[in-house]
């Protein structure tokens, strides 16, 4: 128990390393939205933790960012 308690407090979100990532490549929703071919809304229903990206989203993601797996899922829960 005191495990799951210390990681999910230690770590992040999957929306909170998508905004974190895109805002330090300085692109809106909507820029991100069209780099990876989705709305504007599935970006921010990501951010927010109202749904998760597929896992084809994830690579989009990956390659747009020009990072490893390892580096996106770093921070991630």
């Amino acid at each position: 128990m005191f495990l799951e308690v210390f990681f999910y407090n230690n770590s992040m979100s999957i929306g909170a390393r998508i905004k974190e990532l895109r805002i330090e490549h300085g692109l809106s929703q909507m820029q991100f939205a069209k780099i990876i071919g989705v709305s504007q809304k599935a970006v921010d229903y990501w951010e927010r933790g109202v749904n998760e990206p597929k896992s084809s989203y994830i690579i989009a993601m990956v390659k747009a960012f020009e990072i490893s797996y390892d580096e996106f899922f770093n921070e991630v829960e």
